[in-house]
Formats: C-alpha cells, structure tokens, sequence
C-alpha cells in the first residue's frame, strides 16, 4: 500500500501544474480515442472480410477473393492468419493489423503491394491445412515459407498463380472490380452540419411549430 501511495506521489504533477495537465491529457486521450475510431482500428480484432477494405488500396484484392472459389468458403483470415493457435493467431493480427494501419495511413503502402516472408509461410500452411486431403500423399506438405524462399521446393501459388486473387498485379489491374463501400467514419449530425442539411431540418421544424 505504502510503495501505491509513493508512486502516485511521484506521479502527481505539482499543484501548479495540475489543471494544465489534466487538460493536456484530456486533449491527447480525446485525439487517441478519435483515431482509433476513424482508423476502424477494432475492427482487425475480427475475421470480417471487409476489414482489409479499410483502405481503398485493398479494394481489387477483396473484389478478386470475393468473386473467385475461395469466397464461398474462406475467410481472408483463414488463408492469412495462422489457425493452429489462439495466441500466434492474435499476435499475426495485432502486428499485421498495426503494419497495415500504419502503412496506409502515412501512404508507405507499394504501388505493387507483395507478400512478405511471414505471410508466406502462414499462407502456404494454410494452403496445406485445407487441402490435405489432395497434398498428403505429395511431398509438397513438407514445403513451407521458409523453404521455398532456399530453392527447396514450390508453394502453392507458384503453380496456382491465380488463385485466389486473379491477375491483380497493381492498383489499375482491376478497375471494373467494385465493391460496397465501407460505412463513412463521420458522424451523420457532421454530415449534416457541412452538407446544410441541419439548417433545412430547423426551419422545418420551425413551420412545424407555426
């Protein structure tokens, strides 16, 4: 109790100071809740599909999946997050969801986006783990990420080039690929305030009355 009462001690700004501080932290805590609600960034938490759509840079992707074989019966999850384990799935999507943020939000994503190493192992894992009943008498079980990138050995894709993604090869590969547009982050009442249409709504109201 006495090292609790110590430490807040130490951590209480001087007298001074403490309402300059409480609004600071106010203002900080206040701007990381809004860019965690504008960034969606919850929503990586979750297998939906239209979380890689966050931003408009994966729109081709999705679309691909969506309208290919895979979007009957997988997951984008299912194919690139590991499954054999709660804690390596969760740790996959919490970095890869941070990366990604990240990445989109400072405009650092490639023109032509590529897989890295990780992603290929637990792809090609996946791979094997829903089509073992095709692979398991082949020696292309044995063939993981790491493997293939020492020349021993073939994944999947090398063959099946177009699955499940098609040709995608950059952002203008499929520019017919449409899909649903997320919901706008922006409250309606904002909308509302730069469209004008809450000044519509108050006179409205004001005949009402009349």
């Amino acid at each position: 109790m006495k090292t609790l009462k110590r430490l807040f001690r130490f951590l209480l700004p001087p007298e001074n100071w403490r309402l300059t501080v409480i609004i600071l932290s106010g203002i900080f805590t206040g701007i990381l809740i809004f860019v965690v609600y504008v960034s969606n960034a919850t929503s990586y938490i979750s297998d939906e599909p239209e979380t890689c759509i966050n931003c408009h840079v994966m729109y081709p992707y999705y679309a691909s999946w969506d309208k290919g074989s895979h979007g009957r019966d997988a997951t984008c999850a299912d194919c690139h997050v590991p499954q054999d384990n709660f804690f390596r799935k969760y740790y996959v999507k919490a970095t890869d969801g941070l990366a990604h943020a990240t990445y989109f939000t400072f405009r650092w994503e490639p023109q032509v986006i590529q897989i890295k190493s990780r992603g290929t192992s637990v792809v090609q894992e996946n791979c094997i783990r829903c089509h073992i009943d095709l692979v398991d008498m082949v020696q292309l079980v044995e063939v993981t990420g790491k493997s293939a990138e020492a020349g021993e050995g073939k994944v999947c894709w090398d063959c099946h080039r177009e699955t499940p993604h098609g040709s995608v090869r950059s952002l203008s590969a499929a520019p017919h690929s449409l899909v649903e547009r997320l919901p706008s982050v922006v409250p309606q009442w904002l909308q509302n305030l730069f469209s004008g249409d809450s000044n519509t709504k108050t006179i409205d109201i004001i005949e009402d009355e009349d």
